[in-house]
């Protein structure tokens, strides 16, 4: 189960499921094991939390939880909106990920 997810720390994802539909956000981090993402501001959790060094108060903090990569979309570079991704290989021979909407390259 070690294959190539079509999303990466630092794309823009937009999100096509679940509470938070319609949104878009910075991905966080990228978890191939379990297939999921974070997302900034997206799928917000609230977390008890004890007080520790870095939360003397304690109490409840919301947070993000992780979202099935399949309810996320990379974000077209060029058009803006939601595209499919698909991989080719450039001039100097790198498979590079590209947006199918414009057909532009995704860094």
């Amino acid at each position: 189960m070690n294959q190539k997810l079509h999303i990466k720390k630092g794309d823009t994802v937009y999100v096509n499921a679940g509470e938070d539909k319609g949104k878009t956000g910075k991905v966080l981090e990228v978890l191939p094991k379990k297939q999921r993402a974070i997302v900034e501001g997206i799928n917000m959790v609230s977390k008890h939390t004890k007080p520790n060094a870095k939360h003397p108060q304690g109490g409840i903090i919301k947070q993000e939880a992780g979202i099935h990569i399949s309810n996320l979309q990379v974000v077209d570079p060029s058009k803006g909106g939601p595209t499919k991704i698909g991989r080719r290989v450039n001039e100097e021979g790198k498979i590079v990920r590209y947006a199918k909407k414009s057909g532009e390259e995704i860094k």
